[in-house]
C-alpha cells in the first residue's frame, strides 16, 4: 500500500469545506451570509463536499503497481504511451511552489472561515457604500432598492401591523438594553414568503393603520412605499428600529436609524434607513441599536427630499439575532 499525502490533504479540504457549512448552518452564523431562501443550497453544498470526500479518501492509499506515474524515469516516458497522452496531475507529481500556491488559495478561505469570528455589517461598512447617497437615491429614484415585482424572502408572516403595539414610554439610560417591540420579528429560521392576499393586507395596513408598525417582514417594501411618496405619509406616526449611523454634515441633532437589506448574499447588501432627527441623538454612539417613534416629515439631503423623523421617543435596544433584512418573495399559488 502506498500512501499519498497530496490526495489526503485533498480530502481534508474537501472534510473541511463540509464541516464549515455544517457549523454555519448549526450555529446560526449562515444568516450572516446569505439569504434564508438560499439555505437548501447551501446544505445541498455541504452535502456534496462530504460525498466527494469520501471519493477522494478511496485515492489516499493505493496498490502500488509495477509502472505508475512515479516510477517513470522521466515525464516523456509516461507521457509516450497512447493512454497518457495528456497532461494532468494524479496526485502523485512532486510537490511544488505552483501547487503550494493552488493550496493557499483554496485553504486560506476555509481557515478565515474557521478562525475568524463572522462581523456584522455596521456603520463603518455603511460609510464605504455611500449610505447617505443610496437613500437619497432611493427617494430620488422612487423605487427604493428593490421594485415591487422583484420582493425576495427572510421572514414569516407572523407579526403583522394588526394589533401591534409601539414601544411603551421609557426614559433612556446609560447602558440600558430592551426588548424588541412587539410585533416585530426577530426569530431565526423563516422565510420572507407571502401571498399576495398577504402583502396586500400589509400594504393596507401601511395606508390605512394608525402607526405604521416597521415589522422585519415588510420593513423593505414600507420603506420604498414611503420614499417613492413622501407626501403620501407626511405626519403618520412610525415606530422602527435599528443601528445608528452618523455621517459628517449631520447636524447635531441628527442620525440615520439604519438596516442592512439583503438581497441574495452578504456581498450585495444595501443600506436603507431614516434620517431622524431628536435632542439626545449626539449622545448616542455609531451602530447602537436603537428603536424609535416619530412622526413622518420631509427632510433634504444633497437638495434630495428624503423622508425625515421627527422622534418622540426612543430607547435603546439590543442587536437581533439576524440583524439582517431580507426583501419580501410572493407566493403564487
Amino acid at each position: 500500500m502506498q500512501f499519498h499525502a497530496q490526495q489526503a490533504a485533498r480530502s481534508l479540504i474537501l472534510l473541511g469545506f463540509s464541516a464549515l457549512i455544517y457549523m454555519l448552518h448549526f450555529t446560526g452564523k449562515i444568516y450572516l451570509f446569505i439569504n434564508p431562501k438560499y439555505l437548501l443550497l447551501s446544505q445541498a453544498a455541504a452535502f456534496l463536499f462530504l460525498i466527494l470526500f469520501f471519493i477522494q479518501i478511496t485515492r489516499v492509499w493505493t496498490i502500488k503497481t509495477e509502472h505508475d506515474h512515479d516510477s517513470c524515469s522521466h515525464v516523456g516516458e509516461c507521457c509516450s504511451h497512447d493512454d497518457h497522452d495528456h497532461f494532468h496531475d494524479h496526485g502523485t507529481t512532486p510537490f511544488s511552489a505552483k501547487k503550494l500556491v493552488s493550496y493557499l488559495i483554496i485553504v486560506l478561505p476555509l481557515l478565515s472561515g474557521f478562525m475568524l469570528p463572522a462581523k456584522v455589517l455596521d456603520s463603518e461598512i455603511a460609510d464605504k457604500k455611500g449610505a447617505m447617497l443610496s437613500i437619497a437615491g432611493s427617494s430620488k429614484s422612487g423605487q427604493g432598492n428593490q421594485s415591487t415585482s422583484e420582493k425576495t424572502e427572510q421572514a414569516d408572516s407572523q407579526g403583522t401591523g394588526e394589533g401591534a403595539q409601539p414601544p411603551e414610554e421609557s426614559d433612556y439610560q446609560a447602558g440600558q438594553s430592551t426588548d424588541i417591540p412587539e410585533g416585530t420579528e426577530t426569530a431565526t429560521g423563516y422565510e420572507n414568503q407571502m401571498t399576495d392576499e398577504e402583502y396586500n393586507e400589509k400594504i393596507k395596513d401601511l395606508e390605512e393603520g394608525s402607526t405604521i408598525i416597521f415589522n422585519d417582514s415588510i420593513y423593505s417594501s414600507y420603506y420604498e412605499e414611503i420614499s417613492s411618496d413622501i407626501d403620501k405619509f407626511q405626519g403618520r406616526k412610525v415606530s422602527l428600529y435599528g443601528f445608528v449611523y452618523k455621517e459628517e454634515g449631520f447636524a447635531e441633532n441628527q442620525l440615520v436609524v439604519s438596516r442592512f437589506l439583503v438581497t441574495h448574499c452578504v456581498a450585495d447588501a444595501s443600506i436603507i434607513g431614516f434620517l431622524s432627527e431628536f435632542p439626545d441623538a449626539a449622545t448616542i454612539e455609531k451602530d447602537t441599536w436603537i428603536k424609535i417613534e416619530g412622526v413622518i416629515e420631509t427632510g433634504s439631503y444633497m437638495d434630495t427630499p428624503i423622508p425625515l423623523v421627527k422622534v418622540s421617543k426612543w430607547e435603546i435596544t439590543e442587536e437581533p439575532a439576524v440583524p439582517y433584512l431580507y426583501p419580501v418573495s410572493i407566493k403564487r399559488e
